[in-house]
């Protein structure tokens, strides 16, 4: 009996060193080393420029001259973010956007799957999958002129409420501060839910269809299989997402916000991205737009291994 439990016992370095291991995915080593090498380049190796942040930059004759000679100002950039009014503002509606992103634009992609998914005729499902694609193919220039038009005091969305008696006379939808989050999170929602809902349909469609007709043998109706397989099915692939998501909030981006917004509305508009680039790379203030990046990569950072943790705790699912 002893024996024949040391013959079971794995022995030290079965699975090969790492040169042999490395050896036998030679193909697949070398096929990720572009990628290996473009993340470096692009992703860590400008982080280096981070040291600016703490530096009085001033661009002068040559960028490396530039860097070397600046003053070293410590903490006095972050001070001074922390401190500006309007960097609490723009970091509110950031935060609004996204919030609102999450828990309503993250939602419906996913009932848009499991309603594609149970339609019966193919043909009109093809078609509803190819018209929820199209506008994420418009760009945000496009999209915004188009959004731009309709929600116009002359325009049809005016003239739609105005004839059902839901308004008595037209209001300028994009002049409205307190209106332009949800215009920002359902214009988001039309251009991109199709996109959005192709990783969940994706999931959806890899259930075993044998669970689906077991429930229907116990007589299960189509709600009860959606709730009791569907979801449960694809609640990693939806736990993921949301955590990756999470760690993006705040990083909203600007061109809905800046194509969208104006003047009139600049304290509901403004979000941190917008922010950079009035007050720091558009006044020449380097080192303070550096000081924002750094802050807002530390927050998503924190962000990200939090609801990790949390994900983790309580479904036993994360990213890592």
């Amino acid at each position: 009996m002893e024996r024949e439990k040391k013959a079971l016992k794995p022995r030290k370095g079965a699975k090969g060193s790492f040169a042999q291991r490395f050896y036998k995915q030679r193909y697949l080593m070398i096929m990720s080393l572009p990628f290996v090498i473009w993340c470096f380049i692009f992703s860590y190796l400008p982080m280096f420029g981070w040291i600016m942040a703490f530096q009085d930059f001033k661009l002068q004759r040559s960028l490396t001259e530039s860097f070397f000679t600046a003053e070293w100002v410590g903490l006095q950039h972050f001070q001074e973010l922390f401190r500006d009014e309007r960097f609490y503002f723009a970091l509110r509606n950031t935060l609004g956007m996204s919030i609102l992103g999450i828990t309503i634009g993250f939602v419906i992609p996913i009932v848009f799957a499991i309603m594609i998914n149970e339609l019966r005729n193919g043909l009109f499902k093809r078609t509803i999958q190819t018209i929820s694609y199209l506008p994420h193919f418009i760009s945000w220039v496009i999209a915004a002129g188009m959004i731009s038009q309709m929600l116009s005091a002359n325009g049809p969305v005016n003239d739609l409420l105005i004839s059902a008696g839901v308004l008595d006379e037209r209001v300028p939808f994009l002049g409205i501060g307190e209106m332009f989050w949800g215009i920002i999170t359902v214009s988001d929602i039309w251009k991109e839910v199709g996109w959005n809902a192709i990783v969940f349909l994706a999931a959806i469609t890899s259930v075993d269809t044998a669970l689906y007709e077991a429930a229907e043998v116990d007589g299960a109706g189509r709600f009860r299989r959606i709730w009791h397989i569907t979801l449960p099915s694809i609640s990693n692939v939806i736990m993921v997402i949301l955590i990756m998501n999470i760690g993006w909030l705040v990083n909203v981006g600007f061109e809905r916000q800046m194509l969208l917004g104006s003047d009139q509305i600049r304290r509901w508009a403004e979000v941190l991205d917008i922010y950079v680039l009035r007050f720091g790379i558009g006044m020449g203030r380097y080192s303070y737009g550096t000081a924002i990046g750094i802050f807002r990569s530390s927050v998503s950072i924190i962000l990200l291994y939090v609801a990790n943790r949390l994900a983790k705790r309580s479904s036993g699912g994360g990213i890592i």
